[in-house]
């Protein structure tokens, strides 16, 4: 079983930054792929960003390109997500997931993930 737990989330003004992180706990995270989704109030929960087992590759969602990066470091078993020129459609609670593929690239599609963290709020104000 699979334990995710994010943080880094709170209250940051337009054009601030935050940085999320997300920690596995009970399998190491080094094989998989691993994605961040969010989900606003009153809309579905979305893509976000992905990155391949071996960091190798990424994907972002057209709403943060050039302003998200993800990243990981497998020997602390965290992945992380850097949100940098943050405006008021980012104000979401943000999930980490672990897919469920070995060695895989990454994917947009939250059905080919497992795992889910329980959330972290981003609340951006203008």
């Amino acid at each position: 079983q699979v334990h995710l737990v994010e943080s880094g989330g709170g209250l940051v003004q337009v054009g601030g930054s935050l940085r999320l992180s997300c920690v596995a706990s009970g399998r190491t995270l080094s094989d998989y792929g691993m994605g961040w989704f969010r989900q606003a109030p009153g809309k579905e929960r979305e893509f976000v960003a992905a990155i391949s087992w071996n960091g190798g590759s990424t994907l972002y969602a057209d709403s943060v390109k050039g302003r998200f990066t993800i990243s990981r470091d497998n020997a602390k078993n965290t992945v992380y997500l850097q949100m940098n020129s943050l405006e008021p459609e980012d104000t979401a609670v943000y999930y980490c997931a672990a897919d469920r593929a070995i060695l895989s690239a990454g994917t947009r599609t939250q059905a080919e993930y497992d795992y889910w963290g329980q959330g972290t709020q981003v609340t951006v104000s203008s």
